[in-house]
């Protein structure tokens, strides 16, 4: 029987081993999250409700345990791993919140006669959730939290690496009361993952991956006619405009491209620095990044833990070495460090062009792109020169001006202006072009699976 092997990736140290699930197995699963949709449908939102938010005070009161477990599991700072914790709580309380206004039947009018009309959001089934490991907690949970809120099933397939997480995540919500097989966690090979999204009772797919991933999740689901939300990668600019706060620049850029050991969507990636301020911006940038240091990701002054394991390692060197071959100048970090575990140093490369992966591709690793750009115009260009498109930011004194740029001219699902974050349940998240496709938080999640049916009344 195949295993999986979870490894510590500051240690090198094997964790756990798990059996990896027959097609019957996998399969069966998904039967049994069907048949308890059956009915968690027949519940109101109102019923729904309860059972989310007692999963978020679950989380918050094992959220050291957890912490703990995705910091073995993936290398991420611990603390950054209670703040996850806390996210998916603050997700759960809001879904349990504002689901029943968003998703109650809304009354409408048709015909000539304005007779009357409602449209009413119904469950589908079962949504297949594909999700990665750099937030082990947060990428099943605001899938399932939009999920149980619509009435739909979810079954779970997590990336390996964190195949311990995923399966306590359901342990945990068993726990506080949710029924059984409504979220089932699957630990299967890419084959049978395959056979699942076209499997009869799927009837909605979801993955947070890389854009090569879902062009083959979206192509498999496509053809047997199923629904994405496809959340993909991205390479995600930050631009320091002629007026930028430095300062300020430079703060949330150190934090926007380390957060998470720099394994993020999200991360700020590519830094537009417009001429006028390239040196200073550059100097200081430069200097914070130095004087990061490497450390145990279980030590809560921990600045930079290791990558996520040996491969994404190999990867981000191999795509520092490539850019570096073909022009690209390091100036700080750029050598994997020379110690026990995968880490990598906090990096910076400069004199950046097409054709780099510093300049096409996300670098998923505490690497940052530096890309001059002559003018405040020449910056947003060189910011829309993607084939990503998911977030991005802008640094400028005069916020009115940023926010309209950011507004009618940024290619991208969010932009942040003068700060970096990366989730907030209020606020929609996803992104366009290679980025993918749908939304999620905000409301918006609550309604990609569902049948709007529209009821006409005589």
């Amino acid at each position: 029987m195949p295993t999986i092997t979870t490894i510590n990736p500051a240690t090198g140290k094997e964790l756990q081993t798990y059996d990896v699930m027959s097609r019957q197995e996998a399969s069966d699963r998904v039967e049994a999250c069907h048949a308890a949709f059956l009915d968690w449908r027949g519940r109101t939102h109102m019923e729904r409700a309860p059972v989310l938010k007692a999963v978020g005070q679950k989380l918050r009161d094992h959220a050291d345990e957890l912490a703990a477990l995705m910091t073995r599991e993936t290398g991420k700072l611990l603390k950054d791993g209670a703040t996850e914790v806390e996210l998916c709580a603050a997700i759960l309380d809001y879904t349990a919140a504002n689901g029943p206004d968003l998703l109650a039947d809304e009354e409408r009018t048709y015909g000539a006669d304005g007779q009357r009309g409602v449209v009413s959001y119904q469950p589908v089934g079962v949504i297949y959730s594909i999700q990665p490991w750099n937030f082990p907690l947060y990428q099943p949970v605001r899938v399932l939290a939009a999920s149980l809120m619509a009435g739909n099933g979810c079954v779970l397939k997590h990336a390996s690496i964190c195949t311990g997480s995923g399966l306590r995540l359901r342990e945990l919500c068993i726990e506080a009361g949710l029924p059984e097989d409504l979220f089932q966690v699957v630990v299967i090979d890419h084959d049978t993952s395959d056979a699942l999204i076209a499997h009869p009772r799927v009837r909605g797919v979801t993955l947070t991956g890389s854009d090569e991933a879902g062009r083959h999740v979206g192509a498999v689901a496509a053809k047997a006619l199923k629904k994405t939300v496809l959340e993909l990668g991205s390479n995600d600019a930050y631009l320091v405009l002629e007026d930028a706060d430095i300062e300020t620049a430079v703060k949330f850029s150190v934090m926007g491209r380390l957060f998470n050991n720099g394994e993020t969507c999200v991360s700020a990636k590519r830094f537009i620095v417009t001429d006028k301020v390239y040196d200073d911006f550059v100097d200081q940038f430069v200097a914070r990044m130095e004087a990061i240091t490497l450390g145990d990701p279980m030590d809560e002054d921990c600045q930079l833990g290791p990558l996520s394991s040996e491969e994404q390692l190999q990867t981000v060197k191999g795509q520092v070495e490539d850019s570096v071959a073909k022009g690209a100048k390091v100036l700080c970090g750029g050598e994997a460090a020379d110690r026990q575990g995968a880490y990598y140093p906090a990096t910076v490369l400069a004199d950046l062009a097409p054709g780099m992966p510093a300049y096409d591709d996300e670098i998923f690793g505490p690497v940052a792109s530096i890309i001059r750009a002559r003018d405040d115009e020449d910056a947003m260009r060189l910011a829309n020169d993607s084939r990503y498109g998911l977030g991005g930011g802008i640094f400028s004194r005069n916020e009115d001006r940023a926010f309209r740029l950011a507004r009618d001219h940024f290619d991208t699902g969010m932009v942040r202006i003068n700060s970096f974050g990366a989730a907030d349940p209020n606020m929609p998240f996803g992104g366009v072009k290679d980025s993918g496709y749908g939304r999620e938080h905000g409301g918006f999640g609550l309604k990609e699976f569902i049948n709007v049916k529209s009821l006409f009344l005589p």
